[in-house]
């Protein structure tokens, strides 16, 4: 009686470890995740290539928060224009300046599997600026406004370790209710492709 008590412990000990185990390129494709978890956190670096005032831009930032059930994540996130295009009609050097922020919401599709996807949005608002920099001190600033932003996106996904993922995907940007002289909403507005890593407790 105790026999069959050990084996049918060990069975079902086996089963619930297969079942918690997270597909990962490291430790032979498995490892052992936060399946168990209804409450996680993680957050994401990304490289953004876009478009701004129909020219080739950077921006750089990111997103995090809390991981819900391991499907939902909730949080907010930022991003800033690492290029800095000329103000056309100028020859005091100007230059233009972007940058936004807001609450994301994120969905993530089977996040154990090694390979998967995930989409979401970031809904918030930002400031776009004439300006030029200095070495020292302060910019100065000839123009500015804010604007309403919202950003739709969806990634592809791989799990380097049960810490750590790879993650690449597109964006659209939308924006609008900015008045700025010599920029528009439409020329704001476009899509972008992403490329980072995501890193936390899944």
């Amino acid at each position: 009686m105790r026999t069959f008590t050990l084996v049918c412990a060990l069975v079902m000990t086996a089963f619930f470890a297969q079942a918690q185990q997270m597909e990962t390129l490291s430790s032979s494709f498995k490892h052992k995740g936060g399946s168990g978890k209804k409450l996680s956190a993680y957050g994401a670096l990304l490289g953004k290539i876009s478009t701004f005032d129909d020219r080739f831009a950077v921006l750089t930032g990111g997103y995090g928060g809390v991981f819900l059930n391991k499907k939902i994540m909730l949080g907010a996130g930022a991003y800033s224009m690492a290029t800095s295009p000329r103000v056309d009609n100028y020859n005091d050097n100007r230059r233009w300046n972007l940058w936004y922020t807001g609450g994301v919401v994120e969905y993530v599709h089977n996040s154990d599997k090694l390979f998967h996807w995930s989409a979401g949005a970031l809904i918030g608002g930002g400031g776009v600026s004439q300006r030029i920099g200095f070495d020292k001190g302060r910019d100065q600033v000839y123009e500015s406004d804010g604007f309403f932003v919202a950003e739709p996106f969806i990634n592809a996904e791989v799990n380097i370790t049960s810490y750590l993922r790879i993650v690449a995907g597109g964006t659209w940007r939308q924006v609008a209710g900015a008045g700025i002289e010599g920029m528009s909403d439409s020329k704001m507005s476009g899509p972008g492709f992403h490329l980072g890593v995501k890193a936390g407790v899944f």
